[in-house]
């Protein structure tokens, strides 16, 4: 009882977070919904025994990219006018997506329906007693470690391209100068001044 009331509870509040995630006027409550929802997801997945799943949600989506989201949000001077009018030029397609979506959600819930999944023969079975986290490091390190390694290069080279494309040479920009910087004396730096009355600084 307590699991089905758990359940339905985290379903109605992912469902409810991701509905006031595409209709809030406010960015910022935007991404705050959608926090939420990533909140509510991952208490569905411990319900369902993927307890890993649930720590990626929190830990990368929920520590980092909604973060990241709510940052870029709150730094950056969006045109919000422009957007929503962007989104009225590209409804048509974002509703054919749509539809193509639940086309096949539909599908697969009667896939699921109609029998014949036979989840016990899976291509790497695991024992019972073995946790899924536990499995699944198994897996990665050994059936998988290649792929592993070739996403960290992947990443690895994003994150190297991300560096140069900051650091690349720009015309009009003072570098820091930091042994001039601290070589510099008090007497070069300030002067005193003496102006007569009712008469200001020159500079």
């Amino acid at each position: 009882m307590i699991q089905a009331i758990a359940f339905y509870l985290f379903a109605a509040m992912v469902l409810l977070s991701g509905f006031a995630t595409i209709t809030s006027r406010n960015p910022v409550h935007s991404v705050l919904w959608l926090i939420m929802a990533f909140f509510n997801a991952a208490g569905l997945m411990l319900l369902c025994g993927a307890e890993f799943i649930a720590m990626l949600l929190v830990i990368v989506y929920v520590g980092a990219v909604a973060v990241l989201f709510l940052f870029v949000v709150m730094m950056l001077d969006i045109d919000f006018a422009e957007l929503r009018a962007g989104f009225v030029r590209y409804a048509a397609i974002g509703l054919v997506f749509a539809v193509a979506l639940a086309c096949e959600i539909f599908i697969a819930i009667g896939a699921w329906s109609a029998g014949g999944l036979k989840l016990d023969q899976r291509i790497a079975p695991t024992p019972d007693k073995v946790p899924n986290i536990q499995a699944i490091g198994n897996l990665l390190y050994s059936h998988y470690l290649y792929v592993f390694e070739g996403a960290g290069l992947v990443l690895l080279v994003a994150m190297i391209g991300a560096i140069v494309l900051t650091h690349r040479a720009r015309g009009g920009v003072k570098g820091q100068n930091i042994s001039r910087q601290v070589a510099r004396r008090p007497q070069d730096a300030t002067r005193n001044m003496q102006p007569p009355v009712g008469q200001g600084v020159e500079l």
